[in-house]
């Protein structure tokens, strides 16, 4: 065999081992677009539930899932949408099929609005989604822009009341009274709004470069560390002094879990990490994320102890 075959056949090999390699990449990054929502969507259908609970009306278990799959397109269609922060922030994304995301955020849409739409609920379903677009690419028409992202705290603020506003009003949309599903509304909203930025301080090097003022970048971790336990507190002790009134349901496992839950993540996760190890990421997205399916895992064990 002549060096020039040999040298030939050996380029091909490589040339064929880097189009796998990133195919394989590619393939796996698409991967990750897609399930990197179902927790936080999972997450979100068990707090409409836990709405439910405390609102004392009978739980549905299609409102719940069609709610979950709402979040679910709303955090894949923003991450498939991408943003210039995201190439730092969620690096395992990059390289991914963005219009498989962007198809699938549909589909899931159309079956959670479908099924929200049947209960009379269709304004719910898009609120979230038009929020999250304008937050993710906002609207330009002529000289007219609007983006909901870039200013002091309109992130948090954003989130805290796009899926406060969703939740109280999927679980209190049969509820005579709208005292209490204000009040479903205020937790949810402030408790939402603090684990977002707790979320701004693992992802403030990406939103920095993205000239995003974040609540730990303008304000500094001590600050913002004051300003989300000061928040936590009062929406605490609000929904405490509602379920001593009977204002809501009689739920002190709900209140008192999630209240040392998020004292943890507060003090735990309001520092400056330049790399978050494996187990601390594990743990972090067990109390911010698994908040809501623990607290039900204990609401379960207690029933079954009591009985």
């Amino acid at each position: 065999m002549s060096s020039s075959v040999f040298f030939g056949s050996f380029e091909r090999f490589f040339r064929h081992r880097r189009t796998n390699t990133s195919d394989y990449r590619e393939k796996n990054a698409t991967i990750e677009l897609l399930k990197s929502s179902i927790l936080v969507a999972f997450s979100g259908a068990l707090r409409i539930h836990l709405a439910f609970l405390l609102l004392q009306v009978q739980s549905s278990l299609l409102t719940c899932i069609a709610g979950g799959l709402v979040i679910y397109t709303v955090y894949t269609l923003d991450r498939a949408l991408g943003s210039e922060e995201d190439a730092v922030n969620r690096k395992e994304l990059n390289g991914s099929r963005k219009e498989i995301g962007l198809a699938v955020s549909l589909i899931t849409f159309l079956i959670g609005s479908c099924i929200l739409a049947k209960e009379g609920m269709l304004a719910l379903a898009l609120i979230p989604f038009v929020t999250g677009y304008l937050y993710s690419k906002g609207l330009k028409i002529g000289k007219f822009s609007l983006k909901l992202k870039g200013g002091l705290g309109v992130k948090n603020f954003v989130v805290g009341l796009t899926w406060g506003a969703f939740i109280a009003g999927l679980a209190g949309s049969n509820c005579g009274s709208l005292g209490p599903v204000f009040l479903v509304f205020t937790f949810f909203g402030i408790k939402l709004f603090v684990n977002s930025a707790i979320y701004d301080f693992k992802d403030i090097k990406g939103d920095t470069l993205a000239g995003i003022k974040t609540l730990p970048a303008s304000l500094g971790a001590r600050n913002t560390r004051s300003l989300l336990t000061g928040m936590h507190l009062l929406s605490h002790m609000i929904l405490g002094i509602a379920l001593i009134h009977g204002i809501l349901a009689f739920e002190p496992l709900i209140i008192l879990y999630s209240f040392i839950c998020g004292l943890m993540c507060i003090q735990n996760y309001t520092k400056y990490d330049d790399e978050e190890l494996p187990f601390q990421k594990l743990e972090r997205t067990v109390l911010v994320d698994g908040e809501s399916t623990s607290i039900l895992g204990l609401r379960l064990i207690a029933g079954a102890l009591l009985v």
